[in-house]
């Protein structure tokens, strides 16, 4: 049976460096692997789980319903960090599997767990709040005055590295295609079977399969 991995990291850092994104990946893998299920697909969003309007969850959402399949995500509070929002979900009968709590949990529960994720959201911004105020009454700036300059590079090194391991896999995902293999979950299956690694040194998926195809497009077209 299919289902539908869904990941989520509140800031641009944790997205960029990966950690976060392959770990909750791996737990959804593990989780589908050995309940039975198949992941078709992952989606992702780099955003607040406060925010109910997540482009990344509502492709999943449509997806699952599409395939009558369940959305897994890696813990609770990825899917997000309110009651009332969690509450709806299972009100409007979105079929969700929490992969830490298993297949057996029961709504009381998830409604628990959704409480104490509620709960930490607002003590992580109460201790963010008081740490500022603390460092604003020492005088101490708030913010980097070069933080633009440091992001921009930031953002071009990791865009050559992108650019730079897509042309070293390519080559490798156009050998898979000719032996007949077309599919996204296909050529996921045969690079993870030659033990070729992702950007972000996990495991192939459709999805990262795409992005690498996606991302080589331009880069062919680019004249030299």
């Amino acid at each position: 049976m299919n289902c539908i991995g869904y990941l989520r990291v509140s800031t641009s850092r944790q997205g960029r460096s990966g950690l976060g994104l392959d770990a909750q990946q791996d737990a959804i893998f593990r989780f589908a692997s050995g309940n039975g299920y198949v992941v078709s697909d992952y989606y992702r969003d780099i955003q607040s789980g406060a925010d109910d309007d997540r482009p990344g969850l509502n492709a999943a959402i449509a997806q699952a319903q599409r395939e009558r399949c369940p959305l897994v995500v890696a813990k609770l509070d990825r899917l997000g960090r309110d009651v009332h929002f969690i509450s709806g979900l299972m009100r409007h009968r979105v079929q969700f599997v929490v992969a830490e709590l298993g297949l057996d949990v029961d709504p009381f529960t998830l409604h628990l767990w959704a409480a104490l994720a509620e709960k930490e959201r607002r003590l992580i911004a109460d201790r963010t709040r008081q740490a500022l105020l603390a460092k604003r009454d020492r005088g101490e700036p708030l913010g980097s005055p070069n933080m633009a300059e440091v992001a921009k590079a930031g953002t071009a090194r990791r865009q050559a590295q992108a650019d730079e391991h897509a042309a070293r896999v390519m080559p490798i995902i156009a050998e898979i295609r000719r032996a007949g293999v077309t599919t996204l979950q296909g050529i996921a299956d045969a690079l993870n079977a030659r033990g070729v690694r992702s950007a972000r040194g996990g495991r192939w998926h459709p999805s990262t399969v795409r992005d690498i195809i996606r991302r080589h497009k331009p880069l062919a077209a680019t004249p030299m």
